[in-house]
């Protein structure tokens, strides 16, 4: 098959799928297609899937991710190399703009949710929903493995805390792996028990990637979009907390990516940087 057959193949199959959307109307072009694939992966509960539909899943989602580029550690610039600076592991820390699901690392972080089984909004933009699109169905369903073992272990009720990780295996992302990570959500005025919570998150990522010989890792703004963190303040918080971590960890990382997407977050962190150079 080439990509145009598996996008129509995968349509048809998740229609299939799903009881409520089966007689689901899609329109002729690819952009639609795709649009009505991602929206169908975005609302599927965890559940088995036969192997002819998640090998031509695997193939689709490896061969997009080749398609837009694979981003490697050797084509992001640690600090040093990007803007001459000396600040505090210069030539550890990086900052890149770009899609985190084109990044290979050996993790990439996930903003989640408490039920930590992704978006289940269609066609969301939020990291939740584009990480778990381009990894593929089977994240879902790791994730939902996990919390079940975490259900028999602390009830039926259970949500994954602000700030406890969990690992996954990438699937079909460049990265090995992701770890998902709920944040604080600011509702109201920003406390110190958010930004120390917000802290925690920094920390207990940068523990679990030492626990699993993992030595590079991409961090998303872990709360900044709907969880309402103040960009500026998160940055700040991310920065120190991983700066101080590294100093107590020398040499366990080899790269920690400070992901951003917009212009306006480049620049938050830019100016962190180089006002760290002037001290």
């Amino acid at each position: 098959m080439d990509q145009n057959e598996r996008l129509d193949f995968l349509v048809d199959r998740f229609k299939e799928d799903s009881e409520r959307y089966r007689d689901l109307s899609v329109g002729d072009t690819s952009e639609e297609k795709r649009a009505a694939l991602r929206s169908l992966m975005n609302i599927r509960m965890p559940r088995p899937m036969d192997e002819i539909t998640l090998r031509v899943q695997d193939e689709y989602l490896r061969e997009r991710v080749e398609q837009v580029g694979i981003v490697t550690l050797a084509d992001i610039p640690t600090l040093r190399e990007a803007f001459g600076v000396d600040a505090p592991f210069a030539d550890t820390l990086c900052l890149w703009q770009g899609d985190i699901t084109q990044l290979s690392a050996d993790a990439i972080v996930n903003a989640a949710n408490s039920g930590m089984l992704g978006c289940f909004v269609p066609m969301h933009t939020c990291i939740d929903n584009c990480i778990h699109t381009y990894a593929g169905i089977q994240l879902r369903a790791e994730c939902e493995r996990q919390m079940a073992q975490l259900r028999r272990r602390y009830g039926a009720d259970y949500q994954q805390p602000t700030a406890a990780p969990m690992l996954t295996d990438g699937y079909n992302l460049p990265a090995k792996h992701v770890i998902h990570i709920v944040g604080p959500i600011v509702e109201g005025s920003l406390t110190r028990r958010h930004e120390t919570a917000l802290a925690d998150c920094y920390r207990n990522t940068l523990e679990m990637c030492a626990e699993n010989g993992l030595s590079s890792v991409a961090f998303c703004g872990i709360s900044t979009g709907v969880f309402r963190f103040p960009a500026d303040r998160a940055a700040e918080i991310a920065v120190e907390t991983v700066t101080r971590w590294l100093a107590a960890h020398d040499g366990v990382m080899d790269r920690v990516i400070f992901n951003v997407f917009s212009d306006k977050s480049r620049l938050i962190y830019e100016r962190i940087f180089i006002n760290q150079s002037r001290r």
